[in-house]
């Protein structure tokens, strides 16, 4: 295997599916799938997934909401995609284990490095909810900041999109998709891929981020498998 511990970055628009909000129960069983082939190969699978199906904080703060309030909402919507996918991998016979940077103890154990660390070690899925836990940061964000602590060997950011390209490949059939590429190209062409706190918080710890159509099946067994999947961002 290509990696022995991964973050597995998800959007909450992910979890949609055709639906224009909310989570679709086929989409959610089909991830949950994907990641248990996965960790039946021994990787250690770690997952942090966004919360923009339900709410974002930046979209309320647009319409005169205050902003953290409006993040607050976002991470708790974040602690429900959580919990839904939480549900749809142990369906499948996977044990998970949610943590939460807001304290929810009800349903959720606290973030803690050396405990989640210690649920990966034993085979469990670990899902990161709440985001960092802090206003004004992406779910990026949180994932990167996750990854370092973890020590985890990649980030990969599933998307519907088969990887980087130099122009939106949805709006333009002569987009060029990239193999590789630096962080410095992508901040030089002005590509998107993470925002930037989170980009260089990835960069400076030499993390590489790997976007990938995470909705093929078999994509995500193929590339921690080494098959070339997606584009990969580094430092070289």
């Amino acid at each position: 295997m290509q990696y022995k511990r991964i973050l597995l970055k998800l959007s909450g628009e992910a979890l949609m599916g055709n639906r224009q909000y909310g989570i679709d129960p086929n989409r959610l069983s089909e991830y949950a799938k994907e990641i248990k082939e996965v960790v039946a190969k021994g990787i250690e699978v770690a997952i942090v997934i966004g919360g923009g199906n339900i709410f974002r904080g930046v979209a309320g703060a647009a319409n005169g909401m205050d902003r953290v309030q409006g993040d607050h909402m976002g991470m708790l919507a974040t602690c429900i995609n959580g919990l839904a996918l939480q549900s749809a991998l142990e369906d499948e016979g996977v044990h998970t284990r949610l943590q939460t940077a807001l304290e929810i103890k009800e349903v959720a154990e606290p973030y803690i490095k050396r405990k989640a660390i210690r649920h990966l070690e034993k085979g469990r899925v670990v899902i990161f909810g709440a985001g960092t836990g802090n206003p004004y940061f992406t779910t990026d964000t949180a994932a990167v900041l996750r990854a370092i602590e973890i020590d985890a060997n990649a980030i990969l950011k599933g998307t519907r999109v088969d990887g980087i390209y130099n122009v939106d490949p949805e709006k333009d059939k002569d987009a060029i998709k990239f193999e590789t590429i630096t962080f410095k190209d992508v901040i030089k062409k002005g590509l998107k891929v993470m925002d930037m706190t989170a980009f260089t918080l990835s960069e400076e710890n030499k993390l590489p981020i790997i976007v990938f159509d995470m909705n093929t099946n078999g994509n995500l067994l193929k590339l921690v498998s080494g098959e070339k999947i997606g584009t990969i961002v580094d430092n070289q």
